[in-house]
């Protein structure tokens, strides 16, 4: 169609195809099929959104998260707390790799003239995050949670802060040591998204730990990802005795039987989780402190 109305075509037969085509009769019918389609109906009303009903899908939105009365509903409760590790944790991570790798090429010159040494800029780098995702955790955590309706109690709520604040300062000194390591933050981000993928396959939700071949186990504990899913778990539903009801429609057991028969979470569990998430945290600004000091990617 495009070559038999083209432009040499029209030249060729010294004819105006777009001129023809508005002077025939079906022009004219699609023009009055388009004014006619443009003007509502006497009988239409204007599209709106009346508050009740934004009201009414809140309260929805509302009952489903404080609903907690079967298994699915439990597992519901755990991917909200899946879904918020994974994605704020890779974007904090993939938004600072562009940011630490245009620093760092501005700290070598810096560090050529002797103003301060690798460590001192790796440490600064490290400390200014603190507080700015101490920040973003506690914004985070304050909405969420009582969105999600969990207990009101200050323990809890210092745990799902303590645990979600360690998980995105891991993630971001994670990007962070990416970048460390390869000569640009496009590098780092094709090197850090397998590692996304993984800890995504043995975080321990979408294959439960008991599940995992018992060779790819050692990966399952090697994840912080599952550390992070384990604490926030544990320190919410950990000790719940509630009863809830199994897939089967028929049995019914306790909230942490049911976590521990499942997933393998132990509330006694929950200190060690701690540590480890905090481990994380730790491991990840250490290497990324060597690497800015061992690792010089500057072109002469």
């Amino acid at each position: 169609m495009l070559e038999v109305t083209s432009t040499a075509e029209e030249n060729r037969l010294d004819v105006d195809f777009a001129e023809i085509y508005r002077r025939s009769n079906l022009f004219q019918r699609n023009r009055e099929l388009v004014e006619n389609l443009s003007k509502p109906s006497g009988n239409s009303k204007e599209l709106n959104f009346p508050s009740n009903s934004s009201l009414l899908i809140e309260s929805i939105v509302s009952i489903w998260f404080t609903y907690r009365e079967s298994q699915q509903d439990l597992f519901n409760a755990m991917g909200s707390m899946y879904a918020a590790v994974l994605f704020i944790g890779i974007t904090n991570a993939t938004a600072v790799q562009p940011v630490v790798s245009i620093e760092r090429f501005v700290s070598y010159r810096e560090r050529a003239a002797g103003m301060y040494s690798g460590l001192a800029f790796a440490f600064a780098q490290v400390a200014i995050e603190l507080p700015y995702v101490f920040a973003q955790s506690v914004i985070y955590c304050s909405i969420f949670y009582s969105m999600a309706s969990f207990e009101w109690t200050a323990l809890k709520f210092i745990w799902y802060t303590y645990f979600m604040y360690s998980t995105l300062l891991y993630f971001t000194f994670y990007g962070m040591m990416t970048t460390a390591v390869t000569p640009n933050h496009n590098v780092a981000a094709i090197i850090a998204a397998p590692f996304y993928m993984l800890w995504n396959l043995f975080c321990g939700f979408m294959i439960p730990h008991k599940r995992i071949p018992i060779w790819w186990r050692w990966y399952y504990w090697a994840n912080p990802i599952a550390w992070s899913l384990y604490g926030l778990v544990i320190s919410q539903y950990g000790d719940d005795d509630k009863l809830v009801a199994l897939s089967n429609g028929a049995d019914s057991m306790p909230t942490r039987v049911l976590l521990k028969e499942v997933f393998g979470y132990r509330h006694d569990f929950l200190c060690v989780t701690a540590v480890m998430v905090g481990f994380f945290v730790i491991f990840f600004a250490v290497i990324f402190g060597f690497a800015i000091k061992a690792f010089n990617f500057q072109r002469r």
